[in-house]
């Protein structure tokens, strides 16, 4: 059985872009495809607590599925993960230059601020698992 790896972080506002991206047709079709389900078009922000250069660590950890982009588009990445033990999600992770490394979006087939009545500054667990 893989090993999960747990992250905890304080779920806050974003710009909305992360919903925008989300929207995209092509984007959709390989959440579907690489994480196994039709994605809620928005994300939940999550900043994690105490890690600095979270993605180079997980780079070395968890082998990520690559988000193929649409010209004029940037690339990404994307993990497995179970958010609360047992809501199938996903973290994306946008390849963009200055995005700060302890943030994460989580995806999901639903909206997970609306399912758990999340706010800014509550803690979450989420696992990603490979």
């Amino acid at each position: 059985m893989p090993k999960a790896l747990i992250l905890k972080g304080e779920v806050f506002s974003g710009s909305g872009e992360g919903a925008e991206y989300i929207k995209l047709p092509w984007v959709r079709e390989q959440i579907r495809t690489k994480l196994g389900f039709d994605p809620y078009p928005g994300t939940l922000n999550v900043r994690l607590l105490g890690r600095k250069k979270f993605l180079k660590d997980l780079l070395k950890k968890v082998k990520p599925e690559k988000i193929l982009p649409k010209e004029g588009f940037c690339c990404g990445v994307c993990f497995r993960a179970v958010f609360r033990g047992f809501v199938k999600c996903g973290i994306v992770l946008p390849k963009i230059a200055g995005y700060p490394e302890n943030v994460i979006e989580i995806v999901a087939p639903v909206n997970l601020r609306e399912k758990f009545g999340l706010k800014d500054g509550e803690i979450v667990r989420v696992e990603i698992v490979s």
